[in-house]
């Protein structure tokens, strides 16, 4: 089941499973969970995953992937019941996920769970907050390359949830043209012409730092184009120089701030990139809080805060 919740979300399972094993590898390493074994080894309980602040939810089939993983090494299933879906809005004090099971198995997860699904939460509200900064406009918030090593493929489904598009997920998907690039190739015109000759299929960007690189990357014919650290006077201009030519795309990016989103927007490009959401958004505030325990020794705290 956990396998077909990441196919529907989009995540490749392997990869996603991959991800999971090294992050409980940290936690089990040393050996088993030896807090939770002398406190609570013939226990049961059930719990929520709360949010303790307004976001965006992103990472619940992760994090019942983490659950499944520790539930298998412990010998003993946990099971997860979602209670609000990934790129769905949360308030203060309501539950994202319900997890059930040994007291070890659930205990044992939660730090990795809730690292997740913070971390993944928050990129995915930062997200919603530019998509919602330029709605209307037309144009679309995109990340970068720049996520956390080993975390890109859910980092980049984060920005998705949170309502926002990927840039490419690696340097193979498609090409993107800066100075040292065109210093290597001895020009824009000659960077563009080798990129076209060796990978024709590839999607072609080129990064733009004034309007002189705009027009000459448009003569050499590239139709994706990225506006780096361009003020808004100058991005108006690179839009009327573009709109000259059938079937380009314009991309802002560098400095972009969301209190200024919109007007970024209002100048006519059809993207902005985005680098912060990856690699600076504070995780979501997010809790395991019990609600029943079962055991044959005395009940304990009837509420968990982590």
């Amino acid at each position: 089941m956990t396998d077909e919740a990441l196919r529907a979300a989009g995540l490749d399972p392997d990869d996603t499973w991959q991800v999971v094993r090294r992050a409980l590898e940290e936690d089990f390493r040393y050996g088993p969970d030896v807090t939770s074994r002398a406190t609570a080894a013939d226990a049961t309980l059930t719990a929520d995953v709360v949010a303790r602040q307004r976001g965006v939810v992103a990472g619940v089939p992760v994090a019942l992937a983490v659950l499944e993983a520790v539930g298998d090494t412990a010998g003993s299933g946990a099971a997860g019941v979602v209670r609000r879906a990934d790129g769905t809005r949360v308030e203060p004090g309501d539950a994202v996920l319900r997890v059930s099971g040994p007291a070890v198995a659930v205990l044992g997860a939660e730090r990795t769970m809730l690292n997740y699904l913070g971390h993944l939460s928050g990129v995915a509200t930062a997200t919603r907050a530019w998509a919602d900064a330029v709605a209307g406009t037309g144009a679309v918030i995109r990340d970068t390359r720049k996520t956390t090593p080993g975390l890109r493929l859910l980092e980049k489904y984060a920005v998705r949830c949170g309502g926002g598009q990927n840039h490419r997920m690696g340097l193979g998907d498609a090409a993107l043209i800066k100075d040292n690039h065109v210093a290597a190739a001895g020009g824009v015109a000659e960077a563009v012409a080798a990129v076209c000759s060796a990978a024709p299929g590839v999607p072609l960007e080129v990064e733009c730092d004034t309007l002189a690189e705009v027009t000459g990357a448009l003569a050499a014919g590239a139709r994706f184009l990225l506006l780096d650290n361009m003020s808004l006077a100058d991005l108006r201009r690179a839009v009327a120089e573009a709109r000259r030519y059938a079937g380009v795309r314009l991309e802002a990016s560098g400095g972009l701030r969301l209190a200024t989103a919109r007007e970024v927007a209002a100048t006519g490009v059809d993207y902005l990139s985005v680098g912060a959401l990856t690699h600076s958004s504070p995780a979501l505030d997010l809790g395991l809080d019990f609600v029943t325990r079962a055991s044959q020794r005395a009940a304990g705290a009837s509420v968990l805060h982590t």
